[in-house]
Order: C-alpha cells, then structure tokens, then sequence
C-alpha cells in the first residue's frame, strides 16, 4: 500500500520538476503542513514524509524552505564527476567525452541572485524553524547538488576555477538535531554545507568536492560527526571547518588537497581528529586556534606536496612554510601517532631558505606531542595538464634526490609545559628545554 506520506517529485500535480523543482518542494512541504497539523494525534500526529527525487536532471529556480522535523529527502545516486576536469579541457574536445555533467538524482542551482545578496538567500536548501523543540531529523541522502559554474573574480584565473558563484547546497540557519547528510554528491558550489548550531549532527559518506568550502559548522554545537566522506574544498575555502563545538568526531575522511586547510578549529574543545588521510598543497593543513583544547590528534596521515595541475600552478593559501603543516594554539591536546610526508622542492619552500615546520605549538599548554615519524624529502616538482594523470604520478613517486631538513616540532615563546616525545631528533624540536619537556628520538648509529 502506497502511504500518504511518501511523495515523487515526477507526480506530484503541483508545478514542473525538470523546470523548478524548487516549487514542487515547497508544494510538497505545504501539503504536509496541511495534512499534519495536529501536534498530538493518538500520541503522534507528525511523522513527517519522504519526498523522492528519481533519477534525472531537475532545475532549481526557487530555494526550498524547510521548515518541519521528520523529512527525508532522497534520490538514487549522487551523480559526481569532476567539472573542474571537464572545464580545463579544451572545448574543442568536449564532443569526445562519454559525459559533460554531473548524473545521477541531479539538482541544478540556478536561482537568481543579484549584487550583496545574503550567503542564505543563494541556498538551495534553506531550513529555519525558531522555537522549541528545535527542528529535528531532516535528511538527505543520496542525491547531487550541482552549482553548474563559477564566476569571474576580478583576477586573471578562469571563471570556471574561481570557486566563487554565491551559491550554497544545503544552508541550516539555527539550532537542529540528529540531522543526516549521507550519500551526497556536492559539486561548483562555493558553500557546500552551511550549519549552524548543530547536536548531534552526522555528515557521512558523501561526496563533496569542486567548491569553495565544503563543510562550515558555525555558531557552535556538540556531539556531532564528520565520517567516511570524500572531500576537496578550493583555495579560498576549508574542507572542513568548525567552531564552538565540542565533542565533535572527524574519522576516517579522505580529505584532497587545493583548501587552504584541510581541517581547521575554531574553538573546539574535547574532539577528535582521528584516522583521517590529510592531502594539501599547502601549509596550515590542520589548524587548532582559538583555545582549541583537550583534542585528540591521532593515527592520521599528513601529505603535504606540489600543486601538479596547470591551470593551477602558482596558487596557494598565502601561508608560508614556517607555519607549520599541523599548527596549535591552545592547551592540553593529544598530538599521538601521526605520520607526516612533506614532499616539496626545496626551490618552493617560503621565505627562501628557511626551515618548514612540520608541527607548531603558538600558543597555549600542557600539549602531549608523542610518537609522530616525519618523512621529509626534496623533489624536482612536476607538472600536466591532466589532473588525474599528474596527481597519481606525485602520490606513487618515492624517490627523492635528497632527504629535506625540517623542523618536526616547534614551540613559540607563548607555549609552554608541552611534552615532546619521540617525535623528532634532537636537531628537529625547536623549543625552550626549560619551559617543556623534551625526549629526542633515538637518531641511527648513536
């Protein structure tokens, strides 16, 4: 039996969903308003819907306001391909492709947006709902959410490959619960997931990549995770970023590299940073500021090389080398188990002639600093015009001409009482011996 509460975007009798289905979902929730208005029906009353999206392209011409517990929004594949690959390939071999766009359950943004337009009003998906209880249980699973193209910047560089077009996927502007993100596809938004106030929150296993931030969780929150996803911001963006949150757990991500920073902090206390394979061109990888405190750092793998791809050589996060790939300013973190590769040219490295910092402790107390191995070597930098060839080529190289001197650990002034142990010779820990405890590893031969 067909239930009441589960609609298909193809038959509901209200508007065109190839043309704007943005309409069709503001039709659907009102419908579930109407028929769902009791707050207490035989100790129910709300259940909510599914609201399912086959597979095909939908426009979206006007933002889907949320603003009921207990909806499900799902599709049937969330379609990502690389536009970015796409739009760095000659047009004139574009009718050689097996495809141009995105697939899968596919939502095409293109609502209209005019100059100094609110961050909100270019979501695709907007949700507010202000009183008690707060909005709970919304989800979306398993379909794409394509920004079609970026803008002109005012530089020299592409339009297409300036992750600026002021539109975001999914924008949640206050206080929500146990909220679901699974199976998305993200792709040429500059906001992929806008989140604010968020418990109890999971982002998993989607795929998000192409836009200019991929997941900000703002204002502040608790107890939510980031898990299993594929993720790649832009240059002027975070792949992951968070503030004011605690016991937030960010596990098992394959973050690729081009964001200034691949997990950044803000003011997060007693989280966890674990399992995560961390890829980036730049320094700032992972960023712990704002009294970010009593973290867990652990059994993550930090990547740090050369932009390969052509149409992006020269670009970077504006940080320089003596930044540091993991950098802290706060107190009483556990930094245990990590493995650190930074494969640059020597040629490359920032102010010239400096040493790079693989961990940099600003600021703060009382770090635990243990047990982390740093690879460090100087190659000849290399460059394509393919970006799948020429990444693969610089993830499987090994071979270095010469190892690279670094710096494995390096206290400031303004850190004090950290243990350092087992995480780099005695030449590699930069730092006041007085003001923090130290244990060298054990150099070969001595």
């Amino acid at each position: 039996m067909l239930s009441a509460n589960r609609y298909d975007v193809t038959t509901w009798p209200v508007g065109n969903p190839a043309d704007d289905i943005g309409a069709v979902f503001n039709s659907i929730i009102a419908d579930i308003k109407s028929r769902q208005a009791g707050a207490d029906e035989d100790k129910g009353g709300k259940p909510g819907a599914v609201i399912y999206i086959p597979p095909g392209d939908y426009q979206l011409r006007t933002q889907v306001v949320i603003d009921i517990s207990f909806l499900r929004i799902e599709g049937s594949g969330h379609g990502f391909t690389s536009s970015s690959i796409r739009f760095n390939v000659p047009e004139d071999e574009w009718p050689d492709l097996h495809e141009l766009w995105p697939g899968g359950s596919r939502i095409l943004v293109n609502i209209p947006l005019g100059e100094g337009e609110e961050e909100s009003q270019g979501a695709a998906f907007y949700i507010e709902r202000s009183g008690s209880p707060r909005i709970s249980s919304v989800e979306f699973l398993n379909f794409c959410i394509d920004g079609l193209h970026f803008n002109p910047d005012g530089s020299e560089m592409h339009p297409e490959n300036t992750y600026v077009n002021g539109k975001t996927g999914i924008y949640i502007a206050n206080a929500n619960d146990s909220f679901r993100i699974n199976g998305m596809g993200f792709v040429y938004l500059e906001h992929a997931l806008t989140i604010y106030n968020a418990d109890a929150l999971s982002i998993h296993d989607n795929f998000i990549a192409e836009c200019g931030s991929c997941v900000e969780l703002r204002g502040w929150g608790q107890a939510s995770k980031i898990t299993d996803n594929l993720i790649g911001a832009g240059f002027k963006g975070h792949s992951i970023y968070a503030e004011n949150h605690g016991g937030l757990l960010i596990t098992a991500n394959n973050v690729f590299p081009r964001g200034a920073s691949s997990v950044h902090l803000n003011g997060v206390t007693r989280s966890s940073i674990t399992n995560n394979r961390l890829h980036s061109f730049y320094p700032g990888m992972v960023v712990l500021e704002a009294n970010s405190s009593e973290n867990l750092v652990a059994s993550n793998h930090f990547l740090r090389d050369l932009e390969p791809w052509t149409p992006f050589l020269g670009v970077d996060n504006g940080l320089d080398d003596l930044y540091g790939l993991l950098r802290v300013s706060g107190s009483n973190n556990s930094i245990i188990g990590n493995h650190f590769s930074e494969v640059i040219d020597s040629q490359s490295i920032r102010p010239t002639g400096a040493t790079p910092v693989i961990i940099r402790l600003s600021a703060g107390g009382g770090n635990f600093v243990s047990s982390n191995h740093v690879v460090a070597m100087d190659v000849h930098a290399k460059s394509s015009g393919s970006a799948f060839a020429a990444q693969v080529d610089a993830l499987l190289t090994t071979e270095a001409s010469d190892g690279l001197t670094v710096t494995a650990v390096m206290v400031d002034s303004e850190s004090a009482r950290n243990t350092i142990l087992d995480s780099g010779s005695e030449a590699q820990v930069v730092g006041d011996r007085a003001a923090n405890a130290f244990r060298a590893t054990p150099a070969v031969g001595f």
